[in-house]
């Protein structure tokens, strides 16, 4: 992008977020989702990333590239729902399930959900490689928190999970898409993918370390998964028929 487009488009931008917040809208729309942009619901710099439209970008591109009507899609980390809701719109009603284990997540993800035609099965508990209860990191920045323990965390509560393993037998998804901060290295490891074709992964090199990111990728690609598409930390792998 030239010099000149991007001071424009940023530009843009600014102007989106100053519009939102001078009439307090409650609501925006990104790639045909209705999502909630209330004040109240939010960390302002959430709200201002949805003002403009930037909210998710890179992994909202990555999914309109990869899900396709059909698709069965397991989705590891839904957030407040949006990448959870784009992939329901894109592959169809019943298609999509949605973990996400963040139990101060839930109003929100169902406001957002009763907003849209089409949502995913959602399931408020965490994915771990053996299924036992497990403690998770609350942060008031909600979306950062994790299973990792962080600087930021604030407080910690025991969260139900299911073992990946059993939810791949159970889902057969064809596509998984996951953002847990960090605990991709773990949930990946060594699990079988039998039957997924792509892999939508946010990458945290910040919390685990890029050793530990590059061992992951080349694991992967023992198992047959290739990178074919890199955004601002979100890599789509797919698996490459022998």
């Amino acid at each position: 992008m030239a010099k000149q487009e991007f001071v424009e488009l940023r530009f843009l931008r600014n102007v989106k977020l100053l519009i939102g917040r001078a009439t307090k809208k409650r609501f925006v729309t990104l790639d045909g989702i209705k999502v909630s942009a209330r004040a109240e619901a939010l960390p302002k710099h959430i709200q201002s990333l949805l003002y403009k439209k930037i909210y998710e970008d890179a992994e909202r591109a990555l999914v309109r590239q990869s899900v396709r009507s059909g698709s069965k899609v397991l989705e590891i980390g839904a957030g407040i729902g949006v990448i959870g809701l784009l992939a329901a719109r894109l592959a169809g009603h019943g298609n999509v399930v949605s973990y996400e284990a963040n139990p101060d997540l839930r109003l929100l993800i169902n406001e957002n959900h009763e907003l849209n035609k089409v949502s995913p099965e959602l399931r408020m508990r965490a994915v771990t490689v053996d299924g036992n209860p497990v403690a998770f990191h609350k942060s008031n920045n909600i979306i950062s928190s994790s299973l990792h323990e962080r600087d930021e965390t604030n407080s910690v509560t025991t969260v139900e999970s299911d073992a990946l393993v059993d939810v791949l037998e159970e889902l057969r998804p064809n596509i998984i898409v996951m953002d847990v901060e960090g605990a991709e290295i773990d949930l990946l490891a060594d699990v079988a993918l039998t039957g997924v074709e792509a892999l939508l992964v946010e990458l945290h090199p910040h919390i685990v370390g890029q050793e530990k990111i590059d061992a992951l990728l080349t694991s992967l690609e023992t198992r047959g998964f290739v990178v074919t598409a890199d955004r601002e930390k979100n890599v789509l792998l797919k698996r490459m028929m022998p």
